[in-house]
Formats: C-alpha cells, sequence, structure tokens
C-alpha cells in the first residue's frame, strides 16, 4: 500500500495521554518515514502512550512544548482531532507549504472498502455500533450479502482506524463514527464517506465553536463532500425529527449521483420493538437509523429481527449497573450534552434521581434545566457546571418544581446522597450534561468510578 509517507520526514502533532496518536506514529514509521512527535505535554504525564512506542525506529521525541522549526521542516504534519484546524501551528505549516492531514485522512486515503460515517450531537455511538452489528449479524435467506467482514471503528472502539488498515479488503464494509473535529479534518483533504448519516444536531463543543452555527457547519461537511457519481450515488441519509436535519435533506435533495433517505424512530415497527431491550424514543431513533443503513446493503426486515436480540447497551450508555434493595442505578456518564440527558430523563417513568454536572463546555442548561426541576425528584450537581444546572432550575416556578437540589464534591459523595435519597422504585441516574474533563481524565473513569461506588453500595 503506497502511503505517500516513505522517506518523508512526518511530524505527528498531539500523542496524546491515552494513546490517540500511537497508531499514527506506528503507521508513519511502518511506512518508512523518518517521524516527530510534537505534544505540550510533559513526557511524565505520557507515559502510558510512551509506552506502546518503545522500540520504534526513526522516532523523535519534542515533548513539553511545540517549535515552529518543526513544522516548516515538516515534509507531512498529521494532527491530532483535538487540534483546531485554525491552530497557529498548522497554520505555520500550511504557510511554509507542508501537507497537513489527520489519523482519519489518511484512512480514507488509503481504505479499499466502501466507508460508512455516522456523525451528529447525540446517539452516534449507539447507532454505530448497532449498524455494525446488524450489518455483521445479518444473513441474507437466499443470496449471499454483498459484503464480507464489517469493520467498526472511528471514534469509537478499541481498535484505532490505522491499525487495521491493512486488513481491510475491497469487499469488506467500514463503519465509522466520525465527530465533528473529525469531519472537519476531512473536509481538510476533501473526503467524505460514500455513505453518511446524521444522527441530530443540538448545541455541543461551543468551547471551540463559539456557536451552534459552527458547530452544525462543522457536521455539514461530512455531505458536503462526498463523491458525487450517477454510477455509484452518494448515500445521504438524515433525521426526519431533526431540523437541521431536514433543511440540509431539501438542500441535497435534488443533486444527481445523491440519493437521500430519511429516518425516525416512528419507522420502527412493533414486531422489531419487542425485541429491543434499549429503553427510551432516542433509542428507536438510534435503531431507525441503524436499520436504514442496513437496508441499504440488502439487510431484510427479519434478519434485523433475528440479530437484535443479542445486541447490548454499550458501557456508560443508559447502562444498568446495579439494583440494590429496590432501586436501579444506570451509568449514562457518555451523556455530555443537556441533551443527552433529557434523552435520558424521558427514558425512565417514575422517581428519578440525576447526577449531573461537570467539565463548562459553554452550552446552555435552559431547557435541561426546566425538565430536571419538573421531572426529577432531586438533583445531584457536582463540577464546574454545578451552580448553572441550579440557577436554570431556579428559572422554573416555584410551584412548579418538583426536585430537591443537593450539591457535591466528589462523585463518592453524589452517590452516597443520592442512597440516602433512594426508596424502592426510584431510578438513579449518572447522566452529566457535560464532559469529564474537570475531575475525571474522561467519561469512561467516570463511568466507572460510579459503577464501582453502586457495587461498593451493595
Amino acid at each position: 500500500m503506497d502511503t505517500g509517507l516513505a522517506g518523508k520526514q512526518v511530524l505527528v502533532m498531539g500523542l496524546g495521554r491515552f494513546g490517540g496518536g500511537v497508531d499514527v506514529v506506528q503507521y508513519a514509521s511502518r511506512a518508512g518515514a523518518q517521524v516527530v512527535v510534537t505534544d505540550k505535554t510533559t513526557p511524565e504525564k505520557l507515559g502510558d502512550s510512551l509506552a506502546q512506542l518503545r522500540g520504534l525506529p526513526d522516532v523523535e521525541y519534542h515533548l513539553g512544548r511545540h517549535e515552529p522549526d518543526d513544522f516548516t521542516a515538516a515534509d507531512v504534519v498529521i494532527a491530532n482531532p483535538a487540534v483546531p484546524p485554525d491552530n497557529e501551528y498548522l497554520q505555520i505549516a500550511r504557510r511554509a507549504g507542508r501537507r497537513v492531514t489527520s489519523q482519519m485522512g489518511l484512512f480514507f486515503q488509503s481504505c479499499p472498502a466502501p466507508i460508512i460515517g455516522i456523525t451528529g450531537a447525540n446517539g452516534k455511538s449507539t447507532t454505530t455500533t448497532l449498524t455494525a452489528h446488524l450489518l455483521e449479524r445479518a444473513r441474507p435467506p437466499a443470496s449471499p450479502r454483498p459484503y464480507e467482514k464489517v469493520w467498526l471503528s472511528g471514534n469509537i472502539g478499541d481498535r484505532p482506524l490505522l491499525t487495521i488498515l491493512d486488513q481491510i479488503g475491497p469487499r469488506d464494509l467500514v463503519v465509522l463514527e466520525i465527530s465533528s473535529f473529525q469531519v472537519e479534518q476531512l473536509a481538510e483533504v476533501g473526503k467524505a464517506p460514500r455513505v453518511a448519516l446524521l444522527t441530530n444536531l443540538t448545541p455541543n463543543h461551543l468551547d471551540r465553536y463559539g456557536t451552534f452555527e459552527a458547530y452544525c457547519a462543522a457536521k455539514e461537511g461530512l455531505f458536503q463532500y462526498q463523491t458525487l457519481d450517477a454510477r455509484a450515488p452518494a448515500i445521504s441519509i438524515f433525521n426526519a425529527e431533526d431540523e437541521i436535519a431536514c433543511t440540509w435533506l431539501r438542500k441535497y435533495q435534488s443533486q444527481r449521483g445523491r440519493q437521500c433517505l430519511q429516518f425516525s424512530a416512528d419507522d420502527v415497527s412493533d414486531e422489531i420493538r419487542a425485541v429491543y431491550a434499549l429503553p427510551g424514543r432516542a433509542n428507536r431513533s438510534n435503531l431507525a437509523a441503524a436499520t436504514a443503513l442496513a437496508r441499504c446493503f440488502g439487510v431484510s426486515d427479519q434478519s434485523i429481527r433475528d440479530c437484535l436480540g443479542d445486541f447490548k447497551a454499550l458501557s456508560h450508555r443508559l447502562e444498568l449497573v446495579g439494583d440494590t434493595h429496590g432501586v436501579r442505578w444506570y451509568n449514562d456518564s457518555k451523556a455530555t450534552t443537556p441533551e443527552g440527558t433529557m434523552v435520558a430523563l424521558s427514558a425512565f417513568e417514575g422517581p428519578k434521581i440525576l447526577i449531573a454536572g461537570g467539565y463548562d463546555k459553554h452550552t446552555p442548561f435552559d431547557e435541561l434545566g426546566k425538565r430536571i426541576a419538573r421531572e426529577a425528584k432531586a438533583a445531584i450537581l457536582l463540577g464546574q457546571t454545578a451552580r448553572q444546572i441550579a440557577g436554570a432550575m431556579e428559572a422554573v416556578p416555584a410551584e412548579e418544581r418538583r426536585a430537591q437540589v443537593r450539591f457535591a464534591s466528589s462523585l463518592a459523595e453524589a452517590v452516597g446522597l443520592a442512597h440516602l435519597l433512594a426508596a424502592p422504585g426510584d431510578v438513579v441516574l449518572l447522566s452529566p450534561a457535560c464532559a469529564s474533563y474537570d475531575m475525571f481524565e474522561n467519561y469512561q473513569q467516570r463511568g466507572r468510578q460510579f459503577a464501582e461506588l453502586v457495587r461498593q453500595i451493595g
């Protein structure tokens, strides 16, 4: 496979504390490049990532800083998704005429198989995993299916993109969750998947984008850069219940070489719903989205019903982690937006005790505050945004407020308070509506700690 990196000076910008750039370094080294890794984080904090790269030839590390000279000396700069496109060092590289790309860009450049790309504000991880599950397990009744192996990767899972690239064949299918940051990086190289789906759009990452409109514009690149070919049309799939998605449908549906489709939670038949265990309308929307994608590749509804029964909820997404003394405890740590938490609240009937709050991404909490105040039995708030969420709840007239508010300085304290407040029949829901970076390394660590604290209750 010709990667275009052999003999080149390659600068990897952003190794990451959790190995986000490890596969990029390995890929470039195997391709015969001379690799320099630059990261503002110190070597002490990058120990796990550095350990995975021990022994690789022709790799230098410039850690704890970025140096402009590294960006002008490189032939190719490969940027971590967390690096904004307008980063000053990437601008230095561009002005020097250097090629700027990314992990996702390299993958799209070299992947021999058709790619299904899924993006959105909420539900994209479940939709992506469910799509791969349906495609992998589907067994057409007569003719062989039109693809061989199914690969799941992207902004999800434990198989980084570039580590699986040399195993993918032209008759395989690749299903990717693609974040807004990664969509921007694909736009940088003018790439997009042949089949693209948008789950929904609600305000997110406003600490990076500034406005909801800018965030939406970043997401739209997944459709703007699809290759239009009348012989093999691009497929663009939109949520019929999302206002912006409907606008994009109208915008793109008349283009030659593109097929536009819609899905809705109401599309899910009673027969399919009966074997799908995940709660709430939002999960039905995820199922409708995955079903729409599976049908594009010849999967029948009967096959979908047959393989749904063994699909399990993803970790940290409305995951039941305990049932103690008649109280059910759910880990929804992946809910890092207010809309995600509102989805979680609507998934359960009966009394709900919500644990929420965390890192401030500058998203508004007005609607979430109203929902918590009116629908929850109690809200236990923590992290940077605790007072903001409480303030949004206080905007609800006192006579309409059901939820009592408590504050906690740690997740352990929050779980202890929830245990004291909960009665048989209640649901305790960790659904933070915020990222985790003020108190945890990531949402996974937050969810694992919650599950362990629940186990300790017994």
